[in-house]
């Protein structure tokens, strides 16, 4: 696992923004994975900010969303179809045709899971999917004991994971009860992961998911089994290292041939 440290959330959103890019030069049809929550609102700023300077075309690419609430009504603006829309699609200036998030309004939700499933291999699969953390180690809303080889379906939220979420609602008991999520074998078969993660509230996760042992109690360890995967963090989510000062040594050294 490739591990950046950097001095601040700028700094993170800069370089995240730079993988993403490289993959979208290479092959402009390249299908993303997008995650939602606090952790890559600034990368999409900055991928946005490429786009609207003419930098970056990303009018070619197919995206796939990591999740979705379950029985928030259409249209509701936390549901992660409205997000997706209002900070991914539309900033980066994506084909809406092309932009995919799980139904979770379906009457049938496992038929709604294997379909999605079905659309992502019918896609390709992911080039790069861009993933945060939750303090209790989820990604996606694969929470803890989730299994490694899980593919897309109904998750539970766990109630850390609904009281951190209660702050994008008007009050706690409004955030939903169960999601559709890609599952941590879906996640694993995408060809780059790229984790990004900032503050202090994340330097536990983090340090259980890059150091700790390969465990189900910290979902985010699964990304010790993916032959690329790039974990960017700012100082404060990278608190609880232990290898931090080899992690800046590695970074420093790296060879130009190798940066996005």
């Amino acid at each position: 696992m490739e591990v950046i440290v950097l001095p601040g959330p700028d700094d993170v959103a800069r370089v995240a923004g730079d993988v993403v890019a490289e993959v979208v030069r290479r092959r402009p049809d390249a299908v993303l994975g997008v995650a939602t929550g606090s952790s890559p609102v600034g990368v999409y700023a900055e991928l946005a900010r490429r786009v609207t300077a003419g930098d970056l075309d990303l009018s070619g690419v197919t995206a796939f969303a990591l999740d979705e609430y379950v029985g928030l009504p259409d249209g509701h603006p936390e549901s992660y179809a409205a997000v997706v829309a209002r900070d991914v699609t539309g900033p980066l200036r994506l084909d809406p045709a092309r932009v995919h998030v799980p139904d979770g309004r379906a009457a049938d939700l496992e038929a709604a899971a294997e379909a999605y499933e079905r659309a992502i291999a019918g896609a390709g699969g992911i080039d790069v999917q861009l993933l945060g953390i939750g303090a209790n180690g989820h990604v996606g809303f694969n929470e803890p004991t989730s299994s490694f080889g899980s593919r897309t379906r109904i998750k539970t939220l766990t109630a850390r994971t609904r009281a951190d979420n209660a702050r994008f609602f008007a009050s706690p008991e409004e955030v939903p009860l169960h999601c559709l999520t890609q599952g941590l074998g879906t996640i694993l078969e995408a060809r780059r992961l790229l984790l990004v993660a900032q503050g202090e509230a994340k330097a536990d996760a983090v340090a259980a998911a890059v150091e700790g042992p390969l465990t189900s109690m910290c979902p985010g360890s699964a990304l010790q089994l993916h032959p690329r995967a790039t974990v960017v963090v700012d100082e404060a989510a990278a608190a609880g290292l232990t290898l931090l000062g080899h992690y800046r040594e590695v970074y420093a050294a790296k060879p130009a041939w190798q940066r996005p």
